[in-house]
């Protein structure tokens, strides 16, 4: 049975798409909507893609970027960079305000489902987890089974979304990924959307934590 992955080459979506992979025929979807990171993004998915032998489409979304102006797609904007102590605090429902893309899982799982109903996939992989449904409601556990609720109406598949990580911390993500083998250094995760990840923003910083939480060495080059 195929399944629609939204994949962004980041730590969430590629362990979610991976530990799908052997229930699905995997499709993956990669959106440039203008943000910052999207060369390296579309660099890290195509690379994945290519090691596990997954169908890969880029899709563009250029007038996404002129919504809402987001520091992820507003250069003009400074990218917020907490400390660690800071992100699961006020100080981080501030930095989700800073990089929010207007409906972004909204709209990249819409188009999912699109594909999904065209070709007749049973599933839409997402990486949506826990921890940043802290502070980002389109990553929740009430997002998910409502989009799936829409879906029972929305489209002639039998197709629903699939979140193997909702109920994971970013920590259970690395340790869930270590024992899928998956190459965490082919992953980026920045927001920067530099060559080396930045090592400040507010991704690369709970990159670093779960690493160093679950114990397990990072193999990500930051730039500090």
């Amino acid at each position: 049975m195929k399944a629609i992955s939204i994949l962004s080459g980041g730590l969430d979506s590629t362990v979610a798409t991976i530990k799908l992979a052997e229930k699905y025929d995997i499709h993956a979807l990669t959106f440039d909507y203008g943000q910052r990171s999207s060369k390296m993004e579309i660099k890290a998915s195509k690379r994945i893609c290519r090691s596990y032998g997954f169908r890969h489409h880029m899709i563009k979304l250029p007038w996404l970027k002129k919504l809402g102006g987001s520091a992820l797609t507003d250069k003009k904007k400074r990218i917020p960079k907490p400390a660690m102590d800071e992100l699961d605090g006020s100080v981080a429902d501030e930095t989700a305000k800073a990089v929010w893309v207007p409906a972004r899982n909204l709209v990249f799982t819409s188009i999912g489902a699109a594909y999904a109903d065209a070709l007749d996939a049973g599933a839409i992989i997402v990486g949506w987890d826990r921890e940043e449904a802290r502070t980002f409601p389109d990553n929740s556990k009430r997002f998910l089974e409502a989009f799936n609720r829409v879906l029972e109406s929305g489209v002639f598949a039998d197709v629903k979304v699939e979140a193997p990580l909702i109920d994971y911390t970013k920590k259970e993500i690395i340790e869930e990924g270590h024992r899928l083998n998956v190459p965490f250094e082919v992953t980026y995760s920045c927001y920067e959307g530099g060559r080396l990840h930045c090592g400040l923003c507010e991704s690369c910083m709970r990159r670093k934590r779960a690493f160093k939480l679950a114990g397990i060495e990072d193999p990500t080059r930051y730039r500090l």
